[in-house]
């Protein structure tokens, strides 16, 4: 992995700790609803979710000249 990866997971995990550090009520209160979605629903979150890092890579990558 080079580094600009690296640095992209360890930002997801900085931004993933920071809902149980800081309000842990709260984020397991919003685990337990997403448990009662529909699978459908969370596969279409998930895609949306993807697709929308990707073009946020993209334009990233774009606007460095790479």
């Amino acid at each position: 992995m080079n580094s600009t990866m690296l640095t992209a997971l360890a930002l997801v995990l900085v931004l993933e700790g920071l809902g149980p550090m800081l309000l842990p009520r709260l984020w397991r209160r919003m685990i337990l609803s997403m448990t009662q979605l529909p699978d459908k629903l969370l596969h279409r979150f998930g895609g949306g979710l993807v697709v929308a890092g990707m073009v946020i890579y993209c334009m990233l990558h774009i606007h460095r000249g790479g």
